[in-house]
């Protein structure tokens, strides 16, 4: 595991950016096609603003998964991660080789889980995009999270904490609009990645990471488990990193 900080968020961005740009046109190069993961939310527009604007990237030749998604939301929905994803991804870089989303409207959530695990299986992952919830979720497997499952995808319940970030970041006008179940990629199919690449701006992030970074590993923390991947890169702001007690 790697970090790096940087005084401002715009530089975190470009250097988040650039790693995975780097990734995707090595896997391209190599293989034909890169399998990317990404994950939605405000920490990572940034990111996602620069690694969009990248004109090296062959995006014809890229697999799209998405981490996790609402149960009962339709495409379109003003908080559905697929209207992040694709406002902020899929527009400006169409078409992609294959694009494989969570349908967080499926009438049996247990088979689109099952749909999704096939699929990921198929397309092992070179890169994934995370970011790390306010209570230190990792997709949206909020503490205490299951890292024993080998299930590329499950159904989990979503905390308060988490349910209230999404608030404060202003996708759901109130608490009681924000659904209260989802669909996530396991903690166990992320590891998988190849490369994960953590973009983690924001004071309100910097106890989550800490926790993540010098806490133990535990379910109790989430994104911790980041700690045992052998090709982790995290991204931080000085916010973010400001109560870090360890030097680079």
């Amino acid at each position: 595991m790697k970090k790096y900080i940087f005084p401002t968020t715009a530089e975190m961005a470009t250097a988040a950016a650039g790693s995975v740009a780097q990734t995707i046109r090595h896997a391209i190069r190599t293989k034909g096609q890169a399998n990317l993961v990404i994950g939605t939310g405000a920490s990572q527009s940034e990111m996602f603003e620069r690694l969009t604007a990248d004109k090296d990237i062959d995006w014809f030749k890229v697999v799209l998964f998405h981490l996790d998604e609402y149960l009962g939301l339709e495409p379109g929905h003003p908080g559905a991660l697929r209207t992040y994803l694709m406002k902020n991804v899929v527009d400006k870089v169409a078409p992609l080789r294959a694009m494989y989303l969570v349908q967080g409207e499926a009438a049996d959530p247990v088979e689109e889980c099952r749909r999704l695990g096939l699929l990921i299986r198929a397309h092992p992952i070179d890169v994934a995009c995370i970011g790390f919830g306010e209570n230190g979720h990792l997709a949206f497997n909020d503490p205490p999270a299951d890292f024993e499952t080998e299930e590329p995808y499950l159904i989990v319940d979503l905390d308060e904490r988490c349910r209230r970030q999404q608030v404060g970041e202003g996708w759901f006008p109130s608490l009681d609009e924000v659904p209260t179940r989802a669909i996530s990629m396991s903690v166990r199919q992320i590891l998988k990645s190849k490369q994960l690449v953590a973009t983690v701006p924001d004071l309100r992030k910097a106890e989550a990471v800490k926790n993540a970074l010098e806490g133990p590993v535990t379910p109790q923390c989430p994104a911790s488990i980041v700690q045992q991947h052998e090709n982790c890169e995290i991204f931080l702001d000085e916010a973010a990193a400001s109560r870090l007690s360890s030097e680079l």
